[in-house]
This record gives C-alpha cells, structure tokens and sequence, in this order.
C-alpha cells in the first residue's frame, strides 16, 4: 500500500491510501481532501500515520522503541477528550447522525467536546484543534460549518437521539417532564426577527435576547428544546414547544407536564386539558382570586410540611382556533404547603415595602409611583375631591395570613399531595440544566449575529449538556471520591505518546482510572 495525491477537477487534492493487487489499483481509504497547502501537508502526514497502522513496519516499530526514551512534547498526545468524551458521544447516538462529509462530522464532534473542555467563543476549537488533534483548522473553516449546520430535518435527529437515549435511562418511561424558558442574552445592541429586546431575566434590559424553552424530565435529562424570539411571552411558548414534542415523538403515554407559574395561563390550561394532558402548575396564592384567599386563609399551618387540599371547580374563558368563545368546566386540586423559612422571607419584603409606601406618603404619592409597585396593594384612594392615598390595614392584615404558603395547581387526582409537591421541587434540576448552559458551557453571553449561526450555537450546547448530563450520570453512580468538577482537570491531563502503530496510553493515576472505569464499565440504566 501507499500514499497518493489525486488532483480533483475542482482544483482541490484528495490524499488517499492506495493498494495494488494483481496489477489493479484500488483505494482502501480517503484521508481527506483540501485545496489549502497546509492541510495537504496534514493530511499526508496523517495518511503516513494512518498506512503503519493498517500495514505495520516491524523495523520501524523497533526502531521507535529503542528510542522511547528520548520521547519529546512533540510525541506527546492529550487523548482525555476522545477517549471519554467521545465514548460518550457516541454513547448518546450521535455517532450515528449522517453529516454525508466525514469532515463535517468530525467538526461538529469536536465543537461539541471542546465546548465540555474549553467553553467559550467557537474560536477556542482553533486551540482546541492545535493542543488535542496537532492540527490546524482556519477561521473561516469554523463559520462555514456553523453557517450550514442548522437544519430542521439535522436538529430533528440530534433531538431523537437525545430523546431515545433519556428515554433508555428512564427505563423506556417518560411519566413527567419538567418545562421552563430561559433567556439568552446578545454582545449587541442590534435587533432583527430572532433577536428582540423583550423582558431579561438576567436584568439585560437594552440588550436583544432570544429565549430558549428546554424540555427536560424532572432528573434533568434532555428531552426537546425549541428557539423563541426575545419579545415573546414565554407563557405563550408553551402550547408551541408540546405540539412540536408531540409530533416528534409520537408519545402514546403523554407525561405529565410540569411548569412554573408563568405558565399558569387560561390558553394554555385550555389546551393541555382538551389534548389529554396531565399537569402540575405552580400557583402563586397572593395573586389568586379572592375566593381562594379566603378558603387558604382559614386554614391553620402550624408547622413546615404540613399540607391542605382544596378541590376547585373552575369555569375557564377563552376563545377557540376561529375566535368564537368558548367556556370550559375543569375539577382541579390545589395543594398547599408551608415554609417558615419562606413566611420570614414574604414578611421581610412586606416590610421592607411599608417602609417605602410610609415614606412616600408623608411626600404625597401620584399615581405614577404605583406603576409596577409591590406596595400599591397596601392602599386605598382617599373619597376626598383631592386623590390622596392611605394605607388599608385590613389588607395588610390579610396579606400576612398568606405567609409562607405555597400552592401548586393540577388536574391529577391519583397523585398524592405529597408526590405533587415533590414533582415541582424537582424542578430544581431543570433549573440547574440552564445554570450549566450558561456557566459551565457558557451558553451565554451570544456573540453571533447571523440566525442560522445563532441556532447552530444552541443546538451544540444541547448536544454537549447531553453529554454532560450522562458523563455526570454515570460518574455519580460510579461513587468517585473526588469533587464533580474536578474531573475535567483529570480529563484534560490523560496523556499518550505516539507510536508507528498509533497512540500508546501512558499510565493513569487512580483518580483518572476510576473515570475511565465509569465511563467504559457496562452499567445498568
């Protein structure tokens, strides 16, 4: 066998590994192909590494031992990235996603690593390529890729893979899924159709953002993800980001659906009643009807944990596909519980807001003042000519009596009260996905511009908290005695050296054993 370039009518060349037998000609394996001088050179160099490994030279191989000791950085190979984060790439599916180029997918695969190991600016895979592959991959290579990456029908399979392999972790059963949106925040003052300036829950007010909604199951598990504009309400994303679940995954068993109280609207109780769905939504007890308040406020709490019922009989409003109105009969459960910890924490704002309205009133207070105010509930308008405003004492009164209560509302009457309320505290896993996203993936702040670039960013840092998510699965049932994000550290200093028959691993210490171990052992789900 040997090397061959093969000029393309494109004015590319293609290096390829050529064997002859019987005086025929046949190509065991193409390398790769570049127009560009300084890949060609790679790509010969990785040809000749790659012919020792498929026809081995014994005079080289000894000739390579006898000199292992004189080994120099330049033999050396960082390979804790391929061995354990492209073990789980693959573990995960997406080995398997058709790019139709090879380049293209080993582009993809290490953007997507590299952003486990060197979160940040896509330019860091410039460093990434030079320090893990002893490659050079040019600038304008890396926008290309992103410019071409996101594709419906592509998103579409990284997403079914993704949901197959949670799917196997849950043993073959999503029963509840937690949803919540998030938002994205840009380096640029810039809006366009994606990007809009709406309602930052990172406090970036003049800043375009897009939002992101993530359904996850209530371990933190991938499941579905879908990119709204800045602007929109989030509570609208909802309905959308099920429909699209739906017909995705043909989910014969639909989960139930867990959400916040931004989600607590009449369209979308509507919609998951009529469409056969279960759900668990919070609701904030200050901010229901009065009815409601004065059923929550003669029950007695005297301790944490402690936990009340009440069956609702609700008449819903709305209006149908063609704008006809329409009214709905739901039975929902309310279930209550009380903090002390959360009642000194609602008394603490209470008071810190009467000392605001007290100061206030002595100056005279306008209507302006009440815009978006905690406060303004606390007053009533004076019946004199002359609108002044005072301070009602009975709704303060009743204000204290709601506490510390929390409520969370469902149409599930199976479910135990106590099984309800630790669904929706789980949600503190999903919460944790977003904090991963954007700290440990540094998901944010974006710096691109260009929509499909944009989405391709999002869909990359879907595939690496994916992969995040089962490397800290699996490391957690591995019982490592070593602090979670240290592992990295010990990822990034897995060395080898490089060999005519490829690359030898060099001995791991015990800590980086015990994370090859819990990475390679066959494990149950």
């Amino acid at each position: 066998m040997f090397v061959r370039k093969k000029k393309n009518k494109s004015g590319s060349v293609s290096i390829q590994i050529i064997s002859k037998n019987s005086g025929k000609y046949k190509v065991v394996e193409t390398i790769g192909c570049s127009s560009n001088d300084y890949e060609i050179e790679n790509l010969l160099l990785k040809a000749n590494d790659r012919l020792l490994e498929l026809e081995p030279n014994l005079f080289d191989f000894v000739e390579f031992t006898e000199k292992k000791q004189k080994l120099t950085n330049k033999d050396m190979r960082v390979i804790g990235d391929e061995l354990i984060f492209g073990r789980l790439f693959k573990a995960i599916g997406c080995e398997s996603i058709d790019f139709k180029n090879i380049k293209d997918k080993e582009v993809f695969k290490a953007l997507v690593i590299s952003r486990l190991l060197y979160p940040g600016s896509k330019l860091y895979l410039i460093d990434y390529y030079h320090i893990y592959k002893k490659q050079k991959i040019e600038q304008n290579r890396i926008y290309r890729f992103l410019d071409k990456l996101y594709q419906d029908n592509l998103k579409m399979n990284v997403e079914k893979c993704i949901f197959n392999h949670t799917k196997k972790i849950m043993n073959d059963t999503i029963t509840v899924s937690f949803y919540d949106v998030t938002t994205l925040y840009f380096e640029s003052e810039s809006e366009d159709d994606l990007r809009r300036i709406g309602f930052s829950k990172e406090g970036k007010l003049a800043r375009p953002q897009i939002q992101l909604g993530l359904f996850t199951t209530l371990q933190g598990y991938p499941l579905s993800y879908e990119v709204y504009e800045g602007n929109k309400y989030e509570g609208h994303t909802l309905i959308d980001i099920l429909e699209k679940f739906q017909n995705k995954f043909n989910i014969q068993n639909k989960p139930i659906v867990v959400a916040d109280r931004g989600m607590l609207n009449n369209d979308n109780i509507v919609y998951l009643e009529n469409n056969g769905y279960k759900y668990i939504l919070a609701a904030k007890i200050k901010n229901t009807s009065n009815e409601i308040k004065d059923q929550v406020s003669n029950l007695t709490f005297l301790n944490d944990g402690v936990i009340h019922t009440l069956k609702i009989d609700k008449e819903i409003k709305y209006k149908d596909t063609n704008e006809q109105k329409q009214t709905l009969q739901t039975k929902q459960r309310l279930i209550l519980t009380y903090s002390s910890k959360r009642a000194k924490k609602d008394k603490y704002t209470r008071d810190k807001a009467l000392e605001k309205i007290e100061a206030k009133l002595s100056k005279n207070i306008t209507k302006s003042d009440l815009k978006l105010s905690y406060y303004a509930k606390y007053l009533d308008i004076d019946d004199k000519c002359d609108i002044k405003y005072k301070l009602n004492p009975n709704k303060i009164t009743n204000d204290e009596k709601l506490d510390g209560i929390k409520g969370f509302i469902t149409n599930d009457f199976i479910l135990k009260p106590n099984e309800v309320i630790a669904h929706y505290q789980n949600q503190y896993d999903v919460e944790k996905a977003f904090r991963i996203s954007k700290t440990d993936l540094k998901i944010r702040p974006i710096y691109h511009r260009v929509e499909n670039r944009i989405k391709s960013h999002i869909l990359l840092s879907f595939v690496s908290y994916s992969i995040y998510k089962e490397f800290e699965r699996r490391i957690k049932k591995s019982n490592i005695n070593i602090k979670f994000k240290l592992t990295f550290d010990y990822i990034k200093t897995m060395y080898g050296y490089k060999t005519p028959l490829g690359v030898e691993p060099l001995e791991m210490d015990e800590i980086q054993q015990q994370i090859y171990d819990a990475i390679y052992s066959k494990q149950k789900t």
